[in-house]
């Protein structure tokens, strides 16, 4: 009776694991489409100087805007803007979805060994019935 309480122990932890990673590599993915997202939206900026186009004030909340310039204020972390073109914040956002998808790699890695953990654990535990 002890062996199977500590496998169903086990198996609860395995599915929270599981259902962890996957959360994790839910809000990557996510991560991944608002940069690439992003990153079209830039492509819309080129040569727009003088164009008027929507800029978003927050929460869904749209202001009609006139471009007077293609340089943009990057946050780079910390609440520290610097000042870049277009092609040099695209860049950046590349390098932003390059490390997104290292990360995802590394989850969906993360993912596939627990996956065959859990079958080791159930093999074993089916052998030992089976004694």
């Amino acid at each position: 009776m002890e062996e199977k309480e500590e496998l169903l122990m086990k198996l609860g932890m395995f599915e929270q694991q599981i259902q962890q990673l996957q959360q994790q590599i839910e809000a990557v993915e996510r991560g991944i489409v608002e940069l690439n997202s992003l990153d079209i939206g830039l492509d819309e900026l080129i040569n727009g100087k003088d164009k008027e186009i929507f800029a978003s004030i927050g929460r869904g909340i749209f202001i009609k805007a006139k471009l007077i310039s293609e340089e943009l204020n990057v946050d780079v972390g910390g609440g520290n803007f610097v000042r870049k073109t277009i092609p040099e914040t695209k860049e950046l956002i590349e390098e932003q979805i390059e490390k997104l998808e290292d990360v995802k790699k590394e989850l969906e890695h993360n993912l596939e060994k627990i996956g065959e953990d859990f079958t080791d654990m159930m093999k074993e535990a089916e052998e030992k019935e089976g004694d």
